[in-house]
Order: C-alpha cells, then structure tokens, then sequence
C-alpha cells in the first residue's frame, strides 16, 4: 500500500474530528466559560500557578503527554501489520483518547487545578481519594521507567546523540531567562533562538563524537539512568518559566516540524508498507511482543490513542497554567488528535522498513535467528546513519532508522543521512524527556499531596523542604527502576498501568458529568472506559498467568496484580456512584 494516501486520510479525519467531535463536547457537553478565573488567574504565585499564552501552554502540554508512547508503542506495534495499529490510532484518539484528555483537564480546572487523586476524592469519596492517589503514584513511577528505559536504549554508548540531547537543556534555560528578564514576552524572537540553537547541536553532534570531549557524553545503561534521575529532579523544582515551560514550548514545535516534515516526505516519495497489512503474529508468538492482537496491541500503543498517563499531566501542571477555560478545547481535544497524527507517522515509518529488517532491530540476535529471515538492506542502513543497529530494542531505533530511510529518498538529503539519523534519535529524545519533567514534578505534587495528610507543611508547594524532599524520593524511585530494568520488563507493566489509569480517569470524569446534570450525554466517556477497562484487564491477567509466573517473573505479577486491584476498586465505587446518582437536578458548578 501506498503511505500517502493514509497520512492524506488521516489528516482528513482528525481534523474534521477537532471540528465537529471537539467543539460539540466543548459547548453541549462541558459549556467551557470564560467568564470563570480559571486556578492560574486565582492563585497565581509565578512558580506553580502562572497564566500563560495558550500556544506556550499548548506546547508543554502536548510535549509533556507526548513521550515515547506515540513514538515507540506504534513502533513496536508494527509487529501485526499496518492495519490494526492504524485503525486503533486513528479511532482510539478521537473516541477516546482526545474525549478522556479534555474531560479530565475540565475537571481539574473546575476544581481549582487539583490532582486526580483529590477530584476523585470530592467525586467518589475519601476511600477513593487515598486508593486512586496510591494508584496513580504507583502508576506514575512505572510509566516513566517505562518512558525512560527508551531514552536509555537509545543514548548508551552514543556521543554524538548524548550531546545533541544534552545541549537542549541550557538552551531551555536560556530561553527561559530571555523570555523573563532580557527580552520580557518576545516569544517570536526566543523561538527562532532556541529552535537555531537545537540545530547547532545536531550540527556539532560529530565533531564532538570525534574529539577530546567524547568521553565526556559517552554514557553506560546505568549512568544514562542516574543522569535522567537527576534531570528529573532539576526539572521538578525548579520554577516552571525557567526549565520546564521553555523547553516544552521548544521542544513541541521542533517535533511537529519533525513529523509534518516526515507526512511531506512522504507525499513526496511515496514509499510503500513493505510490512503485511496483517501478519501471522496477530494469534500472538511475535519476537517483539508475544501476545495476540488483542488485548496486547492496546496495552503496546497506549499514548498514541489513549493514555493515563494524559491525566496526571491534565490534572498536574496544565490546569494550573490555563488562562481561559475555551483553551480547554485546543489543548485539551487537539492536542490529543496531534499525537494520534504523530504515532501514525511512527506506525508508517516502522512499516515501511523491510519486514526482516525490522524484526533484526527489534529483536536480540539469538530470537531474530529463529525467524529464518533474511535481512534486506540493514547493513547499507547501518552505514549509512552511521551506528551499528541491530539488536537495539525498544523501538526508538527502528524508528529513527525507517524515519532517516524516507528523508534520505529524497534529493539532496542521501549526504547527511547520518545527520538525519541522529537528529530523529534527538526528536525521540525530546518527546521523552519532556514527560519525564512534566511527570516528575506531578510526582512531586501527589506525595506532597499524600504527605501533607501527615505532616502538614508537607502540602504547602511554596516550602522549599517538602519540594526537594518529594523531588527527589520521586526521582530516586523510578530512576532506580531504571537502573535495574530494560524494555522486556518495563514495557508491558508501563502499558498495563497506563491504560488502567486511563479506565480510572474515564470513570472519575464519568461521575462528574453525571454531577453536572449531564446523564444523558455519558455515553462519550462509558463507552471507551468499557472498552479499555476490559481490554486492560484480560491483557494484565495474560501477563500474570501466561508470560510472568511460568517464566519466574514474580515480583511483574505482584505489581500488575496490586495496580489491577487498586484500579478495580475505584470502579466500583464509581459505578455505585453513578446508580447513587441516577439523574440528578443540573449542578453547574462541580465545586459547590
């Protein structure tokens, strides 16, 4: 098949789905106001609670929800063929996806910018506020091992990608001051700086691979993961104008750039899906995820069409940056639509790969050798960006190979493919590291949260102890996770725990519109939460009985298990919620 005709479709289809999906839950279903202060305006302390330009927020917003989810759960999809990931894409981010992060970010907003765990609290009750707390905290810390694991995989040993990758975070500092002190709200002037600086790096990338300096950003698994912990850290506690806000905003635009100059290319070269529209691996036995199309495929994809993960930034750092509620609609739904676009533009870079090539990738070279394939051009591939490929699971190399295989196509392009190779390895990068900060400092809010339960000053996010101490115990523990991990161990808890999380954000937003007197209008939040929570369910309980107790994987069962109950009972009591509640008299405003 050829690639352009799905990116021409899919374009079609997500926008048309902004237009009339987005706006008719926007004004029937929510009835955005603008004439309510929204938490930024009300509290706003220029630290965490700072009214911001819609389109610098739009920027965190979709930097901080667009990890490796969109990039590398595609990418590892890729593995049953091109029509199941892109029908689940394309689907799943409009009905569900777009549908659970604007409903969830609206409820955060209307309860003045609090976490999941405290609106679930005032929806469902205080049992439900401490389970779902612990739940998205646990929750929390395997996803971004998971979202971490990537970056690692694709760092170790890498120089050149190192340096590219390290380089944006004084120039996120940078553009930050700029903005705040030298050139107060010039944010035309800051973007064309910061964006020209990026390149520079990509640019200098092999000349510091080749020099004195080399050693100095050649990292092992283990050190990449104490430097990403420390990254957190930083990121967390310091003011969100400085780090987080200016290399999100950075961060967004290089990698919509990215992608909208990957669909160009591909109009332009037209290259064909050499994977099957549906392989043999759909009844499961695959070398890079061993279990069937469904429910395995859905826990794979996660962020690219729907994402827990989207709720702890939506009830996080967004709410507590919104002007007025109408950027809901845009940041919220839209945001959403363009990273289902981005992991379609994965699922076709990946696909367009020769079959064996991207097995041999994937794949360690003990299990590619079982397939009995015959690897096609990934030797040229290899020479041609520059590193050894093979044997580099995880998804993100896969990507950036097939990605740099398009753009070398076209002419002039075939010279630098190395260039182009590491600048995608980079864009991989950003998409995470951006979550990582994001999810770090909402880490950071939960357990100031859960502490200040016990230890009231805790709770305070202007006391500079609790802030460094919460930083740094959420930083130590998925960083640890890190550590000792890799992409076998990690992915599948990570895409378990994320579509769980999903179910739940569904359910508590489920309960808010029923509160609001919108009964008849649940269907757009019932629907997908029936359909993840089961598919989440039957994939975490193949997990535990098929793939981690017969193969000695103990502790993954435990904690697939205890995420699986702890999920399960905030279900429930938002199920006997919404029979408590039947059709109650319209109540405008879920705070009263």
């Amino acid at each position: 098949m050829n690639a352009v005709w799905l990116v021409i479709f899919a374009a079609l289809f997500l926008t048309l789905g902004y237009r009339f999906y987005g706006s008719f839950i926007a004004a029937k279903i929510l009835a955005l106001d603008d004439s309510r202060k929204t938490p930024a305006v009300i509290h706003d302390d220029n630290r965490d609670y700072v009214p911001t330009n819609k389109w610098i927020l739009f920027g965190h917003h979709f930097a901080a929800i667009a990890g490796a989810g969109p990039l590398i759960g595609p990418t590892l999809a890729a593995q049953y063929g091109f029509v199941p990931g892109a029908l689940w894409i394309l689907i799943g981010s409009l009905l569900a996806g777009a549908v659970h992060d604007m409903v969830i970010l609206f409820a955060s907003v209307r309860h003045d910018g609090l976490s999941i765990s405290e609106i679930a609290k005032d929806e469902l009750g205080p049992v439900a506020g401490i389970v779902s707390a612990i739940a998205v905290l646990f929750i929390l810390i395997i996803t971004m091992a998971g979202l971490a694991l990537a970056v690692v995989n694709a760092l170790f040993n890498s120089p050149w990608g190192t340096f590219t990758v390290g380089i944006t975070i004084p120039i996120a500092l940078f553009v930050g001051i700029y903005l705040r002190w030298l050139r107060i709200g010039r944010i035309g002037e800051a973007t064309v700086i910061g964006v020209a600086l990026i390149f520079l790096g990509v640019i200098l990338g092999p000349i510091v691979e080749h020099s004195f300096f080399a050693p100095y950003f050649t990292f092992s698994h283990e050190q990449l993961a104490v430097i990403l912990a420390v990254y957190g850290f930083a990121a967390a506690t310091l003011p969100v104008w400085l780090l987080l806000a200016p290399r999100d905003y950075l961060s967004t635009y290089l990698k919509i750039g990215v992608i909208g100059a990957l669909a160009i290319g591909i109009i332009f070269i037209q290259p064909h899906l050499r994977m099957p529209a549906i392989t043999s691996f759909v009844n499961g036995g695959g070398p890079v995820i061993p279990g069937p199309v469904w429910p395995f495929m859905f826990i794979t994809i996660a962020c690219g069409a729907l994402s827990g993960f989207h709720s702890i930034i939506g009830t996080g750092t967004t709410p507590k940056m919104i002007t007025l509620e109408r950027d809901i609609l845009p940041i919220g739904f839209g945001a959403m639509l363009v990273e289902g676009f981005v992991a379609l533009m994965a699922l076709i870079a990946a696909t367009s790969l020769h079959p064996a090539d991207y097995f041999a990738i994937n794949a360690s070279p003990a299990v590619f050798e079982k397939l009995g394939m015959a690897i096609q051009e990934l030797p040229q591939l290899s020479q041609l960006v520059g590193e050894n490929v093979a044997g580099r699971a995880g998804g993100a190399v896969s990507l950036g190979v097939g990605m740099s295989d398009i753009f070398r196509k076209i002419p002039f392009l075939a010279a630098i493919s190395s260039y182009l190779y590491h600048f995608v390895i980079m864009f991989e990068a950003l998409f995470i590291l951006t979550t990582i900060d994001a999810g770090t400092r909402v880490g950071r809010y939960l357990l100031q949260e859960l502490g200040g339960t016990v230890y009231k000053p805790l709770a305070r996010t202007n006391w500079w102890p609790g802030i460094l101490l919460t930083s740094a115990l959420m930083s130590f523990t998925w960083g640890y996770l890190v550590y000792g991990g890799n992409i076998s161990t990690i992915w599948p808890l990570f895409g378990v725990a994320n579509q769980l999380l999903a179910g739940m954000a569904l359910a508590i937003g489920t309960t808010l519109l029923f509160r609001m007197g919108k009964a008849k209008y649940t269907w757009t939040t019932i629907l997908p939460f029936i359909f993840v929570t089961v598919t989440t369910i039957a994939a975490g309980y193949q997990n535990i009985v098929i793939y981690y107790l017969p193969t000695g994987k103990n502790l993954l069962a435990l904690l697939t298990a205890v995420m699986m109950v702890l999920v399960t009972v905030i279900l429930v009591l938002s199920i006997r919620k919404w029979l408590e509640l039947g059709t109650p008299a319209p109540r405008l405003d879920p705070q009263n």
